[in-house]
């Protein structure tokens, strides 16, 4: 289940991102604090920015398992990143997760692609990518800038249709 972040879940996110193989492939500061996580929360909540900020829950409890965001660099355009705690790896989750947004981004707000963007290395965000129907376009060398350092990407798209 996708839903926005509430207050209650700021300690499971602040928990969720001590895994150091959260910040080594996403943009999640580290170290990760308390006010960080009730900064993610807070700013979700008032949809601030060009990006809508969800969190995975658990659809028994509906506990936060990780959290998904997708948001539009330009017109038309839409980038999605997620992480997903690492008790919850390796059952589909986030996969499910990422077509469920994608979905409501080609329906709602009627993008004509949607990107992905993943750090070399990053085997399991790729394989979600990919298990997830988008299609791997290739390195982008000094692409972005991430914690201080220009890093390459690999970039994954998404077309309506392909999903």
């Amino acid at each position: 289940m996708l839903r926005l972040p509430r207050e209650e879940d700021a300690p499971a996110i602040f928990e969720a991102c001590q895994d150091p193989e959260i910040p080594r492939w996403t943009n999640v500061p580290s170290p990760y604090t308390e006010d960080n996580a009730w900064s993610f929360v807070r700013g979700a909540q008032r949809g601030e920015g060009h990006e809508m900020s969800l969190v995975i829950a658990g659809a028994v409890d509906d506990s936060l398992i990780g959290a998904i965001g997708l948001r539009q660099p330009a017109p038309g355009v839409g980038d999605v990143g997620y992480w997903l705690a690492a008790p919850a790896r390796g059952r589909g989750l986030t996969t499910r997760a990422l077509r469920l947004l994608c979905a409501w981004g080609f329906e709602e707000l009627a993008l004509a692609r949607i990107q992905l963007h993943t750090l070399p290395g990053n085997v399991a965000s790729e394989r979600v990518a990919e298990r997830a129907g988008f299609t791997r376009e290739g390195l982008l060398r000094s692409f972005t800038e991430m914690k201080g350092k220009r890093v390459d990407i690999t970039m994954f798209s998404l077309l309506p249709g392909e999903r």
